[in-house]
C-alpha cells in the first residue's frame, strides 16, 4: 500500500514508519519538528541524540535497502497537507501529528492555545484534504485510553449501549479527560465519528494506553534508528521517567498514593496494532475503536518492576512518593474492555523485569546526559 505517516518524527511515528517500509509498503513520512522545538524550548530534550528524518531515512536505508519518503512541513497549512493527499494518493494515512504532552498542554495559555489550535486544525485538514483529493482512504488516528478517564465502570471498546425509558442506542462511551490534551483527543474522535456520519469516511480510531520500549526490528539494527527517549516531566513517561532514575540512583518518584492504573503496552505491540487497523480497514461510514494495550497495573506497581529489573543489574532501587502535582484520583475502579485488536491476531509482549532491564541498559549507555532537574514535575494541574 501506499501509506502516509503524519508525525513520523515522533516516538512511534519513526518506529511506525520503519516498520511498514519493512514490510514492503511505500511510506511517507511528514513531520514539522514540532516535538523537538517544543523539547529544547522546555528544557526537555530526549535523552539519546538522535538524527533528523532524513538522516535517519539514509541510515535507515543503509541498513535494509528499503526506503522512507520525508517531507517537511506543518500540516496546521491545508494546502501543504492537501498537496501530499493529491499528489501522493495514499491507501491508508496514519494520523500521529499531534501535541502529545499533557502536562504542556497545562503549562499556560499559550501552550494551551498552541495545542488546542495544533491538533484540531491538523485533524480537520486531514479530513478535509481526504474527503476532496482520495475520499476512499482509511484515516487510522492515533487516540488515547485517557480520553476516557477513570470511570467506576467497566470501560468498553469505544461504544456504550443504553437502555433509557424503555429505548436503546448505541453511543461513544462517554469520556472525561484528564488534560486539555487529552481533551483535544476526545474533541478529535468527535470530529472524526461527526465526518464519517456524514461524508462516509473509512477511520479506525486506537485508543492506546501508555506505550514502553526502544528495540524494534529495524533500531536494533543500528542505534542511531532508535526512537526518541524523553525522561522528563514534560514528554516523558512514567516508564522511562523511572529508568532514568533508576540508574542515577534518584529514588522513583511515585506521585501521591500510587494508586493510579493504566492500561500499558510494549512499542512492538503499538507496530503490531497499526499493522492489524491497516489491513483490517474500517468500511465506509463506519468509525472502528480499539482499545490498545496489553495489561494494566498501578504505578505503585510498575515501580515494584522497575525495582526488579534493577536487581538483575545490581542496582539498588528506592522509591519515595512525592506530591501529586497533577488533579486525578489515585485510587479508583479501572477495567477496560481489549478484546478487538487480540482476535485480530496481536501477540502480545508484557514488561518482564527482563524488558525493562534491557530498556535501562540502554539508559546506562548514556548515563551522561541525564538530567536530574529534568526528572521532577514542573507543571502543576492547578
Amino acid at each position: 500500500m501506499k501509506i502516509l505517516i503524519l508525525g513520523g518524527d515522533g516516538y512511534l511515528g519513526w518506529p511506525t514508519s520503519m516498520d511498514l517500509a519493512s514490510k514492503g509498503h511505500e511510506v511517507l513520512a511528514v513531520d514539522n519538528y514540532s516535538r523537538r522545538t517544543i523539547a529544547m524550548q522546555t528544557s526537555s530534550e530526549a535523552l539519546i541524540p538522535t538524527p533528523n528524518l532524513e538522516e535517519r531515512a539514509r541510515i535507515f536505508k543503509e541498513k535494509t535497502g528499503e526506503t522512507i519518503n520525508i517531507s517537511i512541513g506543518d500540516l496546521k497549512d491545508f494546502r501543504f497537507i492537501e498537496d501530499h493527499i493529491k499528489t501522493f494518493q495514499p491507501d491508508a494515512v496514519v494520523h500521529y501529528a499531534e501535541q502529545p504532552s499533557a502536562p504542556y498542554s497545562l503549562k499556560g495559555y499559550e501552550e494551551a492555545h498552541y495545542t488546542l489550535k495544533n491538533n484540531l486544525e491538523v485533524t480537520h485538514n486531514l479530513i478535509w484534504a481526504i474527503l476532496k483529493n482520495k475520499p476512499e482512504c482509511h484515516i487510522v488516528k492515533l487516540g488515547t485510553m485517557g480520553e476516557y478517564g477513570c470511570p467506576n465502570i467497566d470501560i468498553e471498546e469505544g461504544w456504550l449501549e443504553i437502555e433509557h425509558k424503555g429505548r436503546k442506542d448505541k453511543f461513544l462511551f462517554p469520556r472525561a479527560a484528564g488534560s486539555l490534551y487529552h481533551t483535544t483527543k476526545v474533541l478529535d474522535t468527535d470530529l472524526l465519528w461527526f465526518y464519517v456520519r456524514t461524508y462516509d469516511l473509512k477511520v479506525t480510531d486506537l485508543m492506546q494506553g501508555p506505550v514502553y520500549g526502544l528495540s524494534t526490528t529495524e533500531s536494533d539494527l543500528d542505534e542511531r534508528l532508535l526512537p526518541n527517549f524523553h525522561y522528563d516531566d514534560i514528554f516523558g513517561t512514567v516508564v522511562n521517567r523511572f529508568l532514568v532514575q533508576a540508574v542515577a540512583g534518584v529514588p522513583l518518584t511515585v506521585y501521591g498514593k500510587g494508586g493510579q492504573v493504566r492500561g500499558y503496552l510494549n512499542l512492538k505491540d503499538t507496530l503490531q496494532c497499526v499493522d492489524l487497523a491497516i489491513n483490517n480497514p474500517a468500511g465506509e461510514r463506519e468509525l472502528k475503536i480499539y482499545n490498545q494495550l496489553t495489561e494494566t497495573f498501578s504505578v505503585n506497581q510498575l515501580a515494584e518492576k522497575v525495582r526488579k529489573a534493577g536487581e538483575l543489574l545490581g542496582i539498588n532501587v528506592e522509591v519515595k512518593s512525592i506530591p501529586n502535582p497533577r488533579r486525578e484520583p489515585e485510587d479508583h475502579y479501572y477495567n477496560p474492555s481489549n478484546t478487538g485488536l487480540l482476535d485480530l491476531g496481536l501477540r502480545p509482549h508484557f514488561m518482564t523485569p527482563e524488558v525493562l532491564a534491557d530498556m535501562m541498559e540502554i539508559v546506562q549507555r548514556h548515563k551522561k546526559n541525564i538530567s536530574i532537574n529534568k526528572i521532577y514535575p514542573r507543571v502543576k494541574w492547578s
